[in-house]
């Protein structure tokens, strides 16, 4: 069989022409903060070339043609790190789910209310601050102070409590464990091996495909399970807050739902502030619900993974 050399080339330029057309119409979208980003991986400019008869199996040289535009302007103009820069971080994938929740809410400011009554008791529950130590900062249970006195033995005290807040609740920085005889004044139940396996995972281990990007383990200090997602720590409650508490705003304004003579389920919301103040106070109520299951959950697995001593009365018997 013959290779057509010139059709080839014509089919990937004319591909290419087509990627142009559909790229320069987004970009003007984009403008106008209608469009869709530039990554190769966004499946839209995929469907925007097959309303264009272009597809890997109808016409793969057209295709290859706008796949080679597509990896150029992507290259240029950063468009899949930019979905890196964007969701390299749980509480950017998690403001995703938070945006579902609240995005019926038409106030801006009643959105953003909604949006912090969901996200206040779930990133708590993650373990970067503790709300109910406030004399000491907000410091989470068995963590030093970023900005302890050097050499100081107890580094539970900062000598720079603005610098401390800043990196605590903007930064979401938990800092390092304590010593374990510290450590173990605020977790009674804390034990030396429960503390070697922690800092072993904190330091050594490199998690999924040896990368440091994502790691897990059953026990943290507290013998509960925690994943570390670039260093920031993702927990149950964590987890269940932000998902219920999304859930539960964006379900508490709903009216009601109808069919169409289609079939299609069209959903109604409640009107004006009646639908804000049912998605900011549903979004509290589920997040604390959820956060609050995840705390029950994660009771009933620290109890599991304590170690199961013998009664006192069979040591006495054996003594005897």
């Amino acid at each position: 069989m013959k290779l057509n050399i010139k059709g080839l080339y014509q089919d990937l330029k004319k591909g290419v022409k087509i990627a142009d057309e559909v790229q320069r119409k987004t970009a003007t979208n984009i403008q106008g903060g209608l469009g869709y980003g530039q990554s190769v991986f966004d499946p839209r400019f995929k469907e925007s070339l097959l309303k264009r008869g272009v597809s890997a199996r109808q016409t793969p040289a057209q295709f290859v043609g706008a796949y080679t535009s597509r990896l150029i302007v992507d290259a240029a103009n950063d468009g899949s790190r930019t979905y890196w820069w964007r969701y390299n971080h749980p509480l950017a994938v998690a403001q995703k789910g938070v945006e579902y929740g609240v995005n019926p809410i038409k106030s801006p400011t009643a959105r953003a209310l909604g949006a912090i009554a969901i996200a206040a008791p779930a990133v708590a529950a993650s373990g970067t601050y503790d709300l109910l130590n406030p004399g000491e900062l907000f410091r989470p249970k068995g963590y030093a102070q970023k900005y302890s006195e050097v050499g100081s033995e107890d580094r539970r005290e900062t000598s720079q409590p603005g610098q401390e807040l800043f990196e605590r609740f903007f930064m979401q920085r938990t800092g390092e464990p304590l010593k374990y005889e510290t450590a173990k004044q605020d977790i009674p139940d804390l034990t030396p091996g429960r503390y070697a396996n922690y800092q072993n995972f904190l330091y050594n281990e490199k998690g999924l495909f040896d990368l440091g990007i994502i790691k897990g383990t059953g026990e943290n200090l507290q013998g509960v399970p925690e994943v570390r997602a670039l260093g920031f720590p993702v927990t149950i409650p964590m987890a269940a807050g932000f998902t219920a508490g999304s859930i539960a705003a964006r379900q508490a304004m709903v009216q009601s739902r109808t069919q169409t003579p289609a079939g299609k389920t069209v959903t109604n919301f409640y009107p004006g502030r009646e639908r804000s103040v049912r998605g900011i106070v549903g979004g509290a109520v589920g997040s604390i619900a959820g956060v609050a299951f995840g705390n029950m959950l994660n009771a009933a697995i620290a109890t599991a993974n304590r170690p199961q001593l013998s009664p006192v009365s069979e040591y006495t018997e054996n003594l005897g």
